[in-house]
């Protein structure tokens, strides 16, 4: 044959790499794929958590000079730019592979943490949060779909419960650095703060090392056409996982039969979401929204209500925040297993729904003045034990439920129109309910919350599948599969 000779490329392919990713056993290959993973939740908590507790501060002359609604409005700028980051390096990481933008997501995300430091006025401020949430929101498409194509499907629900779950880590984190860097005995308001922010930028440097272990997902590779590629990280992550001896059980099922994909067209996509998977479609935007609203309109402004509402100083917020971190971490370390065991749908309708009434109950002692701040924190504490497991799922469905070829854009399509739905307004929306003074104003703002969530859990209950111990081809097919 001629070096002109044209070599024939097989338009398909036969691979059994999602199955032999499902059968393997949990191992310390697995630990270092969380490790390496799941630091991204502890920035992001990192930082929402400095951007809630420096809130007040950033109030102070010395500091910032800023208002009740710049500082609200601050937190709508990070989270508008991790709408943009989310879409932008969503559609890339379908497009380029998850380890590439791995990089250059967090790359964006801890030199804007760096800037922010030297923030001197509203506007550099708030642009530099933006730059700060692109790259955050550019991680959780990258970073969800890597999760789910990586980890086995028997346990795949409680480890990415337990993964978003650090989000936590890094806001107990943040909020200790704030106990330190904010008291005037050690560091000058004007100073303490800006401490506080390169806290996420050396974090982020070293996460930059950590990533090295974490290989490109197989099952990507094998529908870009690349499956000698995936055959042989996954080969090589067997040869770990038993070098002590261990047997790997049979693959029972038939290979899977797919095209050779170079790219997913927008029409494709448009029709997947809004006609072949409409309820899907609609499921993820309810659970998206709604917590995103339950979220970002509380943690935002936690510190503004303790502050207005209660009169606790701004440098003694942290204590404050360290204990609700707490239980939001230990909420889906504790009931994540569950999602596994009971199931996707009955646990996901409990903690949306759950969550919903215990605000509504709260909001109804706020309103009558009969908590303290202690209990008020005691119930948002009991509120979000549960709540973070609900939010953690709601990542987990939509990144379960769509095809691989599309499965990061469709995480950060999710993502954005939740954010923007519940999560851009929200803490502005609130930011003006508290300067207002108005309890009655801030308890409908409560009200609302709740209501989303219990509507939420609705919605599960009518179009919420039973993903859990499924492979992800299972749940749905590749849009390359050939039967």
């Amino acid at each position: 044959m001629s070096d002109l000779e044209e070599v024939a490329i097989p338009t398909w392919i036969e691979t059994n790499v999602p199955q032999r990713m499902d059968r393997l056993p949990w191992s310390r290959w697995h630990w270092l794929v969380v490790i390496g993973l799941g630091v991204t939740w502890i920035l992001d908590g990192l930082q929402v958590t400095l951007a809630g507790a420096i809130g007040a501060i950033l109030q102070n002359p010395k500091a910032l000079g800023l208002s009740a609604l710049e500082v609200g409005g601050s937190a709508s700028c990070y989270l508008s730019g991790a709408v943009v980051g989310a879409l932008v390096f969503g559609y890339a990481t379908d497009r380029f592979g998850r380890k590439k933008l791995f990089y250059i997501t967090l790359s964006v995300y801890l030199c804007a943490a760096a800037m922010t430091a030297f923030a001197w006025n509203f506007a550099s401020y708030a642009a530099f949060m933006a730059i700060a949430g692109a790259g955050i929101g550019g991680e959780y498409a990258a970073i969800n779909s890597a999760i789910d194509e990586l980890i086995p499907a028997r346990v795949r629900g409680q480890v990415d419960l337990v993964i978003n779950s650090t989000y936590w880590l890094g806001a107990m984190l943040g909020a200790a650095a704030t106990v330190f860097f904010l008291n005037e005995k050690y560091f000058p308001i004007w100073l303490g703060w800006r401490i506080s922010y390169g806290i996420g930028a050396i974090l982020g440097l070293g996460v930059l090392l950590i990533r090295h272990w974490v290989p490109e997902s197989p099952r990507w590779l094998m529908v870009h056409g690349r499956n000698d590629e995936a055959e042989a990280i996954v080969s090589s992550i067997e040869a770990q996982v038993t070098k002590g001896g261990a047997a790997l059980p049979d693959i029972e099922e038939k290979p899977l039969r797919i095209s050779i994909h170079t790219g997913t067209p927008w029409k494709q996509i448009f029709r997947t979401l809004f006609v072949d998977q409409r309820k899907r479609t609609l499921l993820g935007l309810v659970l998206m929204s709604s917590q995103a609203f339950f979220y970002n309109a509380i943690f935002f402004t936690y510190a503004l209500v303790l502050n207005r509402f209660y009169k606790v100083p701004a440098e003694s917020v942290s204590w404050y925040i360290l204990p609700f971190a707490l239980g939001n971490l230990l909420g889906p370390i504790l009931l994540g297993h569950f999602f596994d065991s009971i199931g996707r749908k009955p646990m996901i309708m409990a903690t949306y729904g759950i969550s919903g009434i215990l605000l509504a109950i709260t909001a109804v002692l706020f309103q009558y003045d009969m908590l303290t701040p202690m209990t008020q924190s005691i119930a948002w504490i009991a509120i979000f034990f549960v709540a973070s497991s609900a939010a953690s799922a709601a990542y987990l469905t939509v990144s379960e439920l769509f095809p691989l070829e599309m499965r990061a854009l469709a995480i950060a399509i999710f993502y954005a129109a939740g954010t923007l739905v519940g999560g851009v307004f929200a803490p502005s929306i609130f930011a003006s309910l508290i300067e207002s003074g108005s309890r009655s104003m801030l308890t409908m703002g409560y009200f609302a919350g709740a209501a989303l969530m219990i509507f939420a859990a609705v919605v599960e209950h009518f179009f919420g599948v039973a993903a859990e111990r499924k492979s992800l081809e299972t749940i749905s097919p590749p849009l390359s599969s050939q039967s």
